[in-house]
């Protein structure tokens, strides 16, 4: 593949749907590069990067000449550029479990906003949350719990029969939990964890970041 593939993230590496493309990209097994765009000084909306990723968000990925924001498109985008088996897959090789993980991305990206809200990526490498779930908190949780577990046959290392990218999405959303030391099932943390030393995912997770800033994304 000829042209340069670029990586827009933000400036802390706590973006989760950063993080989702990072491992693609790791896991396609393709040089790229990374570029940081300073949410805290709110260079997201200055118009040389707001205008070309349209969103004004991060992840944006540049390929060629061709600009390309929201997590779940670029992953999918990747995934067509870069096809098995000439690279490792990034979804399963079924319609069907294609669309369920599929399903589980888009879910991750639209549900759980007390979740999110509560247990920002910001508890997850920097200072751990002080207050405890709130109802709403809780009731999130316990609905991220409650999927896992459906979705995970018993013994499952993976969701599908392989490692997908849906995995690191999930695993990535439950250590939201576990960083902080919420209590969850024996078999939702073993799976997490496992996920978690992932060789893509440790390159992420052990980076050395920048002292946080508060920003508004």
């Amino acid at each position: 593949m000829g042209d340069a593939l670029i990586l827009y993230v933000d400036a802390f590496y706590i973006s989760p749907y950063a993080f989702s493309c990072f491992v693609a990209l790791r896991e396609k097994g393709v040089a790229f590069e990374t570029r940081v765009v300073p949410l805290q000084e709110q260079a997201q909306r200055r118009p040389e990067y707001r205008d070309r990723s349209l969103t004004a968000r991060v992840p944006a990925l540049v390929h060629g000449g061709f600009w390309l924001s929201e997590s779940s498109a670029i992953d999918e985008y990747l995934e067509e550029i870069l096809p098995p088996p000439a690279h490792p897959a990034l979804y399963p090789r079924g319609a069907r479990e294609r669309a369920r993980a599929r399903q589980m991305q888009a879910w991750l990206r639209s549900d759980l906003g007390a979740l999110r809200e509560e247990r920002p990526t910001t508890t997850m490498f920097y200072a751990r949350a002080e207050r405890p779930l709130s109802d709403a908190g809780r009731a999130a949780a316990e609905k991220l719990v409650r999927v896992t577990e459906q979705s995970l046959a018993p013994g499952a290392a993976h969701l599908f029969d392989a490692w997908s990218i849906a995995d690191s999405d999930l695993a990535f959303m439950l250590q939201r939990l576990l960083r902080n030391d919420e209590s969850v099932p024996e078999r939702v943390r073993e799976y997490a964890e496992r996920q978690w030393q992932r060789p893509s995912i440790r390159e992420w997770v052990e980076r050395e970041r920048i002292p946080l800033v508060p920003y508004e994304g």
